[in-house]
């Protein structure tokens, strides 16, 4: 798809927004800050005029979002006095999520909950509300890198995923929606017939294009319902269908319709006869064949080309819709992400919040005021103290465990060193700390301790020998002691070990496979026990079965060398690190 038809189909989904905005949800809007992005939403935010319009920040509170005690009106009247939440803010409107790539889980968690229900449920600091909440949401996905995915969960709600990266500047046309006809199409909305005909089309495409989310085919068949009334249409025909079919379900395709060939030598016996109908219900068994057949071209001609070749490939890979950088998310007492209030003493490095403190108290206060009490007088309780709560992201290492021994040097040793370089590489991109450990001759050791430099990782790799003994599990053991004492150092480590599998050399240092392979259970368990992520990518010349028994014994992903180009390694190394 070009980028002008992309831009048109950009605001035909906005127009289908403005007439049926919680019935559709909103849209996910992947696409980078710019002129390109700001024009969409000047155009969207036309087609909601005299309508709420607000914009929910990444770092947006429960209390903001949902909405609390008021302090200040709580403390000047006595009583506690609710305040109004971003989600009640926008009831009837829109809600404009920025940076939608990195939006915490309890936040996406509050607007599923509210895109389901039309409303919020308001439990906290003695305040027990429901509230109206039907809005349409703009999730501005601004990720570049495929490891930030808006969450799975929002994205499945939301009907529109609209990809602008490939609109230019000279392809932003104008808008052919005026507000009246964006008016009159909402009023006639809902009396818009969508026929059991139409239904099965739908049903049927979602089988075919491998989507199992039952919400698809339901906000399909709203949008084809919108794109009717839009047209001053009565009823759903073939033209709202391939609309639907094309903006709501072919982003959503998990893979390709099967072709013509695939379809034969895949064919059944064919199902028995259904009874004969009356005459006046008799339709042409070909007429819906030929509709589905057209449907399916048309959603196949608006696959992104991204998603297309994807598909080709064999497939989409589902994610749980959680991406980041490196490391994993965790929590500390000062330092990181503030991430809302906890009651607690501030002790230890906790830092008070005295704004949660007073908000905790002053429900409080006509109970606790005696008779000869200041009417202005605050009283506060150790049970009302509240620390802040912090999540930063933990310092990511990756560890290569090189197989050095004179196996490896007599096959792929150089290979297996260029391979590491180009994980190298990946990693400095990634800001990842990295450490290295060379296993050969009868021992294991740590040859570069956890560091950033990418040179001395170079240097270290390149007057690497080869030569001896494999003495394998002495390096599962020495990796999953390093991997542990990362982890308790509050790191997330990932293990990358080099090698065919093929160990000779126990711990005890007896020499022979049958010795090396007894140690095996022993080591793997305590690998296994440590939760380190990890993968074995196979050296031999020939992948065998080594290396991947290794690796399930180890419970990491597998990789053969001979089939590992540069980014297939980049990719499959950043994939066991999330």
């Amino acid at each position: 798809m070009n980028g002008e038809a992309a831009w048109q189909d950009a605001l035909l989904a906005a127009a289908l927004l403005a007439i049926d905005p919680a019935g559709l949800g909103g849209i996910a809007l992947r696409a980078r800050p710019g002129p390109v992005r700001d024009s969409w939403l000047e155009s969207t935010r036309e087609l909601f005029p005299d309508l709420p319009w607000r914009k929910i920040p990444q770092t947006v509170s429960e209390a903001r979002l949902l909405g609390g005690l008021d302090l200040a009106a709580t403390l000047k009247a006595g009583k506690p006095v609710a305040q109004a939440g971003l989600l009640n803010e926008c009831n009837h409107g829109i809600a404009v999520l920025a940076m939608a790539e990195r939006c915490q889980p309890t936040t996406a968690a509050h607007l599923c909950q509210a895109l389901d229900r039309h409303e919020i449920q308001v439990e906290r600091e003695g305040l027990s509300a429901t509230l109206p909440a039907a809005f349409a949401l703009l999730a501005l996905d601004e990720s570049v890198e495929s490891d930030e995915q808006l969450d799975a969960g929002l994205a499945e709600r939301l009907a529109f995923h609209l990809d602008l990266h490939e609109v230019g500047i000279r392809d932003l046309l104008e808008s052919g929606y005026p507000l009246e006809d964006i008016a009159a199409a909402r009023s006639r909305c809902n009396a818009i017939e969508c026929d059991d005909e139409s239904t099965r089309q739908i049903c049927t495409l979602c089988l075919v294009l491998g989507i199992d989310s039952p919400r698809a085919s339901l906000l399909a068949q709203r949008a084809a319902r919108a794109a009717a009334a839009l047209a001053g249409s009565h009823r759903v025909s073939e033209t709202e269908l391939e609309i639907a079919a094309r903006l709501v379900l072919a982003p959503r395709a998990t893979r390709l319709p099967a072709t013509e060939e695939e379809e034969q030598e895949t064919e059944a016996e064919p199902p028995p006869q259904e009874p004969q109908e009356s005459e006046g219900e008799q339709q042409d068994p070909g007429q819906g064949e030929g509709m589905q057949d057209r449907l399916i071209e048309a959603t196949k001609a608006a696959l992104p080309e991204g998603l297309l070749n994807q598909l080709l490939q064999g497939g989409v890979r589902r994610s749980s819709g959680r991406g980041g950088k490196s490391g994993q998310m965790r929590r500390s007492r000062s330092r990181g992400r503030p991430t809302g209030t906890i009651q607690g003493v501030p002790r230890s490095g906790a830092r008070l919040s005295p704004v949660a403190t007073l908000q905790a108290a002053a429900p409080w206060q006509p109970l606790r005021r005696g008779a000869g009490d200041p009417p202005r007088q605050l009283k506060v309780q150790r049970d009302d103290f509240r620390v802040v709560r912090y999540r930063e992201r933990s310092e990511s290492t990756t560890v290569f465990v090189v197989d050095a021994s004179g196996s490896a040097a007599l096959n792929r040793l150089a290979e297996a060193k260029g391979a590491v370089e180009l994980l190298l590489a990946d990693c400095y991109i990634r800001r990842d700390q990295v450490a290295m450990i060379a296993f050969r001759g009868e021992t294991a050791d740590l040859l570069l301790p956890p560091t950033r430099s990418l040179v001395r990782a170079k240097r270290n790799l390149a007057a690497l020998p080869g030569g001896g003994g494999t003495p394998l599990a002495a390096a599962i053991e020495s990796a999953a002691a390093l991997a542990t004492s990362l982890v308790r150092r509050g790191g997330t480590p990932n293990v990358v070990f080099l090698t065919d599998g093929r160990g000779n050399i126990a711990r005890d240092g007896r020499q022979g496979r049958e010795a090396a392979r007894e140690d095996l259970p022993a080591v793997a368990a305590l690998f296994r026990e440590s939760g380190v992520r990890g993968m074995v990518i196979d050296t031999s010349p020939r992948p065998g079965s080594a290396a991947a028994e290794l690796a399930q014994q180890l419970d990491i992903d597998y990789l053969p060398l001979p089939h590992a180009d540069a980014s297939q390694l980049s990719e499959a190394v950043r994939a066991a690190s999330l």
